[in-house]
């Protein structure tokens, strides 16, 4: 029942994530985006 749920809200967050970013190829400028932004305040 546990891993019922778990499992379910998993491929609930995915859903919601992927309709934040409208597409998968908006999920990949996000993960681009956040990891200019960690390379700019690195001081690299």
């Amino acid at each position: 029942m546990v891993k019922h749920v778990l499992s379910a809200l998993l491929v609930l967050g995915f859903v919601i994530a992927l309709a934040g970013c409208n597409t998968v190829q908006g999920v990949g400028k996000d993960v681009s985006s956040a990891g200019r932004a960690i390379e700019r305040s690195s001081g690299k």
